[in-house]
């Protein structure tokens, strides 16, 4: 009877360690946005988070008779990826990220992490 108990816990256990896994740390997408650094800040109550906005070229429409641009949500864990983007405020961004079922408190309010920068390029016009 121990043994059978025993055993339906550790099945449980094993099933809520699996579903833990794939809902916080299972990459399920991964990728490259560009697109201009909107704002990046850091923020939080208990873990103090970067979160940012980068905004796409294009447009898109969600209703008729309105105009919306692209723009991409995200969370950075990395500070010194966090302190270039802000030190190259005003450019281009081309942003490696991770797409996860699930956001953690210590990683972020959104499910894409950026976890580096692909490159840098300089959008002010050249007279």
């Amino acid at each position: 009877m121990r043994t059978t108990i025993w055993s339906i816990i550790f099945i449980l256990l094993l099933i809520g360690a699996g579903f833990f896994y794939w809902k916080f740390y299972f990459v399920f997408g991964e990728g490259a946005k560009s697109g201009e650094l909107n704002y990046l800040v850091k923020k939080g109550y208990v873990f103090k988070t970067y979160e940012g906005k980068l905004i796409q070229s294009g447009l898109r429409s969600k209703s008729p008779n309105t105009v919306q641009s692209y723009d991409f949500d995200f969370s950075i864990v990395d500070e010194r990826i966090a302190k270039e983007l802000m030190t190259n405020d005003g450019k281009m961004f081309n942003l490696h990220y991770k797409e996860y079922n699930g956001a953690l408190p210590w990683r972020g309010y959104s499910h894409y992490v950026v976890d580096s920068i692909i490159s840098i390029t300089d959008i002010t016009p050249r007279y």
